[in-house]
C-alpha cells in the first residue's frame, strides 16, 4: 500500500526565488474601492464637499488618504450616477442641487420604492426580517437623540437591506443614485431649513415600512413608502422658499462677490 505525499502550492521561480503560483489574488483593492465610494458619498451627502465645488482626483486623495485607483473607481461610479460631473480641463465637480430635476426624479423613486417594499414583503426570509427588527429597535431606542448624520448611516443600511430582501439586483443599481440624491436633500432640509423639527416624521415613515414588511402586510408597506415619498416631496416647497441659493451651488457665492 502506498501513501500519497501531501504537497503544498505549486512553486515557480521568479528571479531565482521560488514563489507560490496558486496563491489567490488579494481583495484589498476591491475593499478600498468600496471604502472610497462610501466615504466620498457621505462627504457629498453631508455637503462636506459643497454642491457645485470643483476639485481634482489628487484633492480627494489628500483629503481621504486613499490611493488613486480606488478614488478613480469611486469617482467613476458617482459620475455614472450623475452625482459627480467630470469637466474636461476643469477636473471634477460635485453636482449642484437642482430642485426642479430632483423633484421630478422623486416621482421615479416613488414608483420604484413601491416595487422594492412589495417584493421585500413577499420574498424576505427569516434572516432579513430579523435584521429589519434589529434596525427598527435601533430607530426606536435612539430616535429621540439621533442626529441627521447618524440617521443617514442607518438609512443606508435600511435601503440596502430592503433591496437585498426584494431579490432583484437591478433595483440596487437604479435606486442607488436616487438614494444618494435624496439623502443630500434630507440632510440640507434637516440641517439648514428645519433643524428644530427633528427627525420624527421621517423616523415614523421608516418604522412603518419596516414594521409592515416584517409583518408581511404588503398594502401597509406600500402605503408607508408612499407617505415617506410625500414627506420628501413636501421638503421641496420649503427648500424653494427663501433659501440661500449658495447652499445648492457654492459657485453662486463667487458670482455674488463679483
Amino acid at each position: 500500500m502506498t501513501t500519497r505525499q501531501k504537497t503544498g502550492p505549486r512553486l515557480i521561480a521568479v528571479s531565482g526565488r521560488p514563489v507560490a503560483a496558486d496563491k489567490p489574488p488579494r481583495s484589498n483593492r476591491t475593499n478600498l474601492s468600496e471604502l472610497a465610494y462610501q466615504r466620498l458619498e457621505e462627504m457629498i451627502v453631508t455637503c462636506t464637499l459643497r454642491p457645485g465645488r470643483f476639485l481634482s482626483i489628487q484633492d480627494l486623495q489628500e483629503r481621504m488618504g486613499v490611493g488613486r485607483t480606488p478614488i478613480h473607481q469611486a469617482v467613476s461610479h458617482l459620475a455614472a450616477d450623475t452625482i459627480i460631473i467630470i469637466r474636461p480641463r476643469h477636473g471634477l465637480q460635485i453636482a449642484p442641487v437642482d430642485l426642479a430635476r430632483d423633484r421630478t426624479l422623486l416621482q421615479l423613486r416613488r414608483d420604484m420604492e413601491r416595487f422594492v417594499v412589495r417584493f421585500a414583503t413577499e420574498r424576505s426570509n427569516a434572516s432579513y426580517r430579523n435584521q429589519m427588527l434589529h434596525l427598527s429597535r435601533t430607530l426606536r431606542d435612539k430616535g429621540a437623540s439621533m442626529t441627521i448624520d447618524e440617521f443617514n448611516r442607518l438609512d443606508r443600511r435600511i435601503d440596502h437591506l430592503l433591496i437585498a430582501a426584494a431579490g432583484e439586483p437591478f433595483l440596487e443599481h437604479t435606486l442607488r443614485p436616487l438614494h444618494t440624491i435624496f439623502r443630500r436633500i434630507g440632510w440640507i432640509y434637516h440641517s439648514w431649513v428645519s433643524p428644530d423639527e427633528g427627525l420624527g416624521r421621517t423616523l415614523d415613515c421608516h418604522l412603518a415600512i419596516l414594521d409592515a414588511v416584517v409583518a408581511n402586510r404588503v398594502k401597509d408597506a406600500v402605503a408607508a413608502s408612499d407617505r415617506l415619498m410625500a414627506f420628501s416631496n413636501s421638503m421641496f416647497d420649503v427648500l424653494g422658499r427663501g433659501i440661500d441659493p449658495v447652499l445648492f451651488d457654492c459657485n453662486l457665492e463667487a458670482s455674488a462677490a463679483d
